[in-house]
């Protein structure tokens, strides 16, 4: 069973959308919900990532899409660097 921390959640969504900022480079992002990455069935708030709703459950949205392989083909970003983004934003608080 994964980790439960919904302040920690509150941080990854403080930081806004990745892939607005990173891919678009947008730096006014809108607000974040926490993605829990990897395995579905073992949901742990340590391994999430921030996405806008359109990025997150929108159509060109990582559920939208069908999950990790097409959203990666799209935005050239996997899971594992989603989570590195979101670590890297963390430690250097923001």
């Amino acid at each position: 069973m994964g980790h439960r921390n919904p302040a920690y959640l509150q941080r990854v969504r403080s930081l806004g959308c990745l892939v607005c900022s990173e891919v678009f480079g947008l730096e006014d992002l809108p607000p974040a919900a926490a993605h829990h990455l990897f395995d579905p069935k073992d949901r742990d708030d340590y391994l999430t990532a921030p996405l806008c709703h359109e990025h997150h459950q929108g159509q060109t949205g990582f559920h939208g899409l069908g999950g990790a392989g097409p959203f990666q083909r799209l935005y050239k970003l996997s899971e594992c660097e989603l989570l590195a983004l979101t670590l890297a934003r963390l430690n250097r608080g923001r």
